[in-house]
């Protein structure tokens, strides 16, 4: 049955219009519309109707005699609204999605939804774009023709749509709505700098619903961005086995500040539930001040023997790649740690793959103490010019390495 339809529709062309049995006898008004709970376009699966005495109902859409000129139903048509519909597989776009807060997964930023986008696919409606824009608001209100006729009659302008795709949004009203698995998949697409941002903007109750649908990589990824004090709380009220998984994906100097922020029993939760051998290395950086080179430094570095050929260095490189911090060298030292030299990548790849790392090495290696002040290491990255300086004991043993990064984190701490 083509019901009548025109080609599309907005929500505000539906709610609180009368519906009629086809007597003509009124049987009550559109209350909200009920979508499936799929991608990427969700179909218009009914209405809710409601009648007298403010008692909701629910109208299949295939019930529908018409829509145009009016809303056509049979009476017999109208079920209880309780035991029609299956939640977790429907969603009421005027209770959940209207005037919510939304992400734009496409363009990064959180929206607040103003109207809804239908278009006839097949004699049936889908939700194809959310309005975010001001004239989706004169529209709800009423006062959409007014407003343009002013706007043309003054300025000769016309107030444009702003449509965002229904598929590049992810639902915030409730943790409830984040168990679908593709929009978890949008949210990982998104830059962690830009997910940042948008957790940074959202209230309580939404950051943490987008928070915790993240995996525990894209999670550690996002958390190294947002403000402490939005990490130190996203990580208090994360479940201490999540909570350790995310942390052990963060780069260890990162994972510190964030560990000695927390109360110590609640690190100590947290540390417990790592791999031994990452737990160690971080109980190990959360001994030295923030302020000096050893609270700056990460472990997440590679370091080989001199007598190691190049064809081997860049087979380890290759292998570590994804958990480490430092890229840009690797440090030479012998048994006992003991720093004697750094190769640059640059020069690792332009060497022949026979040569062993103390050909090629560069011996007259600049790096900082562990007790030295972070000002006296922006210095030495300034005076140097390097990506990355190691930091040694008194005796020379190769402890730490710290990233240029971390220097940028003391010059602008409020940057992210």
């Amino acid at each position: 049955m083509d019901q009548n339809l025109k080609q599309f529709y907005f929500f505000s062309d539906f709610l609180n219009r009368q519906t009629y049995s086809p007597s003509g006898k009124r049987a009550g008004k559109v209350a909200d519309l009920v979508a499936e709970r799929v991608e990427p376009y969700p179909m218009i699966l009914g209405m809710v109707i409601q009648g007298k005495g403010r008692k909701k109902f629910f109208l299949p859409w295939q019930k529908m005699l018409q829509v145009e000129p009016r809303i056509t139903l049979a009476e017999e048509d109208l079920l209880d609204l309780t035991t029609s519909l299956a939640v977790n597989d429907m969603v009421l776009l005027r209770e959940e999605v209207m005037d919510k807060q939304i992400v734009d997964t496409f363009g990064a930023k959180v929206v607040r939804v103003n109207d809804l986008h239908f278009l006839k696919v097949e004699s049936r409606l889908r939700l194809v774009h959310v309005d975010v824009g001001f004239r989706g608001l004169m529209r709800r209100v009423g006062w959409e023709s007014m407003v343009d006729q002013t706007l043309e009659w003054l300025f000769s302008y016309k107030l444009p749509n702003q449509f965002i795709s229904w598929k590049y949004v992810q639902l915030l009203s409730g943790s409830d709505l984040l168990h679908l698995s593709v929009s978890q998949k949008k949210l990982s697409h998104i830059h962690p700098a830009d997910l940042a941002d948008i957790i940074e903007d959202l209230g309580g109750r939404e950051r943490s619903a987008i928070f915790h649908a993240l995996d525990p990589e894209t999670a550690a990824e996002t958390l190294e961005e947002i403000d402490p004090k939005i990490q130190k709380a996203l990580i208090e009220t994360t479940p201490v086995e999540r909570a350790s998984d995310i942390v052990e994906e963060m780069s260890p100097s990162d994972a510190v500040d964030l560990l000695a922020d927390l109360p110590e029993e609640r690190a100590e939760e947290i540390l417990e539930g790592m791999e031994q051998e990452k737990a160690e290395d971080l109980r190990e950086l959360l001994v030295h001040p923030e302020e000096t080179a050893g609270g700056l430094m990460t472990t997440a570095y590679l370091s080989l023997t001199p007598e190691m050929t190049v064809e081997i260095a860049i087979t380890r490189l290759k292998a570590e790649a994804p958990n480490l911090d430092i890229m840009d060298y690797i440090y030479i030292v012998d048994e006992e740690e003991f720093l004697q030299g750094v190769v640059s990548i640059r020069d690792l790849l332009t060497a022949q793959s026979h040569q062993p790392l103390s050909e090629i090495q560069f011996p007259r290696v600049v790096s900082v103490k562990l007790d030295e002040d972070q000002n006296e290491v922006v210095e030495a990255f300034a005076k140097y010019g390097f990506r990355a300086l190691p930091v040694v004991d008194e005796e020379n043993h190769l402890k730490g390495v710290i990233g240029f990064r971390n220097v940028l984190d003391v010059l602008a701490p409020d940057a992210g």
